[in-house]
């Protein structure tokens, strides 16, 4: 296997601090529009994005739906932890485990772990709370649901932790009623009422992402309604986005970082309108989280090809399978299996791991067109957007004429189209 030899300090940039957009626009559809067209760089805002589209493609979005998974709990001791859930353990699937009622189990970051080695510790919501809190007027509800937490096990840096509560209520509502929508922290601020409504996309459908799919935070249904009328279709499906996201590349060499794994949903539907589109029809992929979700198709497609769809038990996409050099199908093959699996299986639907990394010298499989934010300085984002736009249109060019053009950066900033 060849890992790509790139310096992580190849993908720096200085990114002043009031250049970070803390707060959303007034209105979601105004912010501004940079267009990459193959190189020539030009400015708009974004609900002029159809206009820039071509008619007779497909747009994927990501429907994910940011969960309140901040969890501030306070010991008898008086010392505050904080719970951040990243994923379910027991029961495993996301729309069990909001339904499950009394308890269940969660793998959690904590912190101030140190200040809790075992036992069971009740939330705490007071206006002594540290943070700035939206469910005070809820004490009276919180205190009846007598909301637990208990520590089960650790794994590294993260942890199992046992959730109990006595009210006849699914833990999604529990979370709705105690947790706090979980927004960057590089925004350092904490949350507030607008994040409840603009840390989502409209279109949000199921629950389970620690973070939002942010490219998805510029569509209003007026942006969505023309694109439909430019002959535009729109497609779905689902990446849960992890709070690796938002972790730093430590290492000097990108060969030497582990990218964090998301569980992603796919259905028979979508994979069908991908191998069935005529060849002139170009997929735009809304965002780097339904990107990485469709070019793990192809990968997932080689695994199913390799081991027979009688007998083939998916594993999840691993980092560094673009670079093996086992590429040699096309991508209607791959898909094909997919599709095959699924009808052998009987399945309309199925839900994958993919740890995928894109970094430069990566060939996209599926994405044509790309819409996305600016991304950190040394993030594996802004290693995916290169890898887009290709050795012949530098992404330097395009963050430069972005912090030269006033435009807003990171989550709740500005936008961009790619068109390679």
């Amino acid at each position: 296997m060849n890992l790509p030899e790139i310096s992580i300090t190849d993908f720096d940039y200085v990114l002043p601090e009031e250049r970070i957009a803390k707060y959303p626009l007034e209105q979601r559809d105004h912010s501004k529009l940079l267009i990459n067209n193959k190189g020539k760089l030009t400015q708009d805002h974004f609900y002029n994005l159809p206009s820039y589209l071509p008619s007779d493609s497909i747009m994927f979005f990501n429907n994910t739906k940011v969960v309140p998974a901040r969890l501030i709990f306070r010991k008898p001791t008086g010392a505050f932890i904080e719970i951040f859930c990243l994923e379910p353990v027991d029961p495993a699937e996301y729309n069990i485990s909001f339904a499950q009622t009394k308890s269940c189990v969660w793998k959690c970051i904590i912190g101030n772990a140190k200040r809790w080695k075992s036992g069971l510790i009740p939330i705490y919501i007071a206006d002594d709370d540290p943070t700035e809190n939206p469910h005070n007027e809820l004490k009276n509800e919180i205190k009846q649901l007598n909301f637990r937490a208990e520590l089960v096990s650790k794994f590294d840096n993260t942890f199992y932790v046992r959730f109990h509560w006595d009210m006849d209520l699914p833990f999604s509502q529990v979370l709705e009623t105690v947790g706090r929508i979980p927004i960057p922290p590089y925004l350092n601020r904490e949350t507030e009422a607008i994040d409840y409504d603009r840390y989502q996309t409209t279109y949000a459908e199921r629950r389970g992402s620690v973070a939002a799919p942010t490219a998805g935070l510029h569509f209003t249904p007026k942006v969505l309604e023309e694109l439909k009328k430019k002959g535009i279709d729109e497609e779905k499906l689902c990446l849960h986005v992890g709070a690796g996201t938002f972790l730093p590349v430590k290492n000097k060499f990108i060969a030497q970082h582990i990218m964090h794994s998301e569980p992603f949903s796919v259905t028979l539907e979508v994979l069908e309108r991908i191998y069935n589109k005529p060849e002139h029809t170009k997929i735009i992929s809304v965002g780097t989280t339904s990107t990485r979700s469709l070019e793990s198709l192809y990968y997932l497609g080689i695994q199913c090809i390799k081991e027979s769809v009688e007998k083939w038990e998916p594993q999840c996409v691993s980092q560094w399978a673009p670079y093996q050099g086992d590429d040699t199908y096309s991508t209607k093959e791959a898909i094909g299996a997919l599709i095959s699996y699924m009808k052998f299986h009987n399945l309309q639907s199925y839900m994958f791991r993919t740890q995928i990394i894109i970094v430069p010298s990566y060939k996209y499989r599926i994405v044509d067109i790309l819409i996305t934010n600016f991304h950190q300085p040394q993030s594996t984002l802004l290693l995916l957007v290169s890898a887009f736009l290709g050795k012949d249109n530098r992404w330097e060019n395009m963050y430069q004429y972005a912090l030269d053009n006033d435009f807003r950066f990171l989550s709740y900033g500005d936008s961009c189209l790619l068109i390679p």
